[in-house]
């Protein structure tokens, strides 16, 4: 692709490194940055700039989050006892849409892959362990994709608090085995998660 202004082919590239971005979308969206007025593009900079710069992670569940702990996390209506298991914050918000759950969440950051490199020192797994031995959660529901990655990870995660006063559930395989749990329809997540079933079973199936 042949570019006329350096500027241009820069802002492609850079535009073209998103996730399902390829060189002729970046293109058109770089080229309908230009036709804006610049004040709009500006707010789109800034606005990436501070988000960037500024974001954090809920020191609770490690949700992204504006403040130290997490809207959810800080809402005092929520069942503080119930911990919903996810891989990344995009699950957060495809439960939360369902209006199905009310208990608070636990972001890993990933699943544990040998493949990629990831390890269980690598996720935020550590973190959950300790808050389910201070006894105060009654219940863990494993919500991570129906892959192999996920179920090693869930297994891991039983092992290490099989000895803890504690319930351990996994949402219902109403989730097609092998799909990403962002791109489930609200319906059938809302559901599993309602209908989930107790892990140990789980490993039976």
């Amino acid at each position: 692709m042949e570019f006329s202004s350096k500027l241009l082919e820069k802002a492609v590239n850079e535009m073209s490194q998103l996730p399902g971005i390829g060189k002729r979308t970046a293109l058109r969206l770089v080229l309908h940055l230009l036709r804006q007025p610049n004040d709009q593009t500006m707010q789109l900079a800034s606005a990436l700039q501070n988000m960037r710069n500024e974001i954090k992670f809920c020191k609770s569940c490690h949700n992204i989050s504006d403040t130290q702990l997490c809207e959810i996390c800080a809402n005092p209506h929520r069942t503080s006892d119930i911990i919903c298991v996810v891989e990344d914050v995009r699950d957060v918000m495809a439960i939360e849409n369902t209006s199905s759950f009310r208990g608070l969440y636990h972001v890993l950051g990933g699943k544990i892959s040998p493949m990629d490199g990831v390890g269980p020192n690598d996720l935020n797994i550590t973190s959950l362990v300790d808050k389910v031995k201070q006894g105060e959660i009654k219940e863990l529901i494993f919500a991570l994709s129906s892959t192999m990655e996920g179920d090693t990870t869930n297994f891991y995660i039983f092992k290490q608090i099989q000895d803890c006063d504690i319930v351990t559930s996994t949402i219902a395989r109403g989730i097609s085995v092998g799909n990403e749990l962002e791109y489930t329809d609200e319906v059938t997540l809302g559901r599993s998660i309602m209908n989930r079933i107790p892990f140990e079973s789980s490993l039976k199936s």
